[in-house]
């Protein structure tokens, strides 16, 4: 199984492909999907889009694992956020991936083992699970890696326990 993880944001998407079994991975690429903050949102999607899209095509994942929804205290970058989720459902969709959403809490919780875990600890969690030299960087592509981890541990032996389409 491949599972391409996802940590959405407007201005810089972390993006990460790890494939296995269970709790057997490895990584196979990571990165980062960078927009201007100068652009007009829409162009962001854009972009977003386009990259993401081509990631895809790429690396062929079986598996869209992404952050869920979270509350923030700003509106409207939450709204922002969720159209920027959006657009990884319909392009998940759009290849016939399965889908898997997982609360941010979960994802600490799961790879570092403590929910509330700061970046750095998360990051050098997912260097240590996936046998790198050095942590990912930036945090938005080590969470995005830790988003894919997270669920080689949930998603059971067939990859499909939590699931959403």
């Amino acid at each position: 199984m491949r599972v391409l993880g996802i940590d959405p944001g407007s201005e810089t998407l972390g993006w990460g492909v790890v494939e296995g079994r269970s709790t057997r991975y490895s990584l196979v690429a990571y990165g980062t999907v960078r927009s201007r903050s100068k652009d007009a949102f829409s162009k962001r999607l854009l972009n977003i889009y386009e990259c993401i899209d081509e990631i895809m095509a790429e690396h062929s994942p079986d598996v869209l694992a992404v952050e869920d929804t979270f509350y923030a205290v700003n509106v409207s970058v939450a709204l922002k956020l969720g159209q920027v989720r959006g657009l990884m459902l319909l392009l998940a969709e759009q290849r016939g991936l399965d889908i898997a959403e997982y609360a941010p809490r979960l994802i600490k919780q799961t790879v570092v083992g403590y929910g509330n875990a700061e970046k750095q600890q998360v990051q050098e969690m997912v260097r240590v699970l996936l046998g790198m030299r050095e942590p990912p960087k930036p945090y938005d592509a080590a969470d995005a890696l830790a988003t894919a981890i997270c669920h080689f541990h949930h998603a059971g032996p067939a990859g499909k326990a939590v699931l959403k389409k």
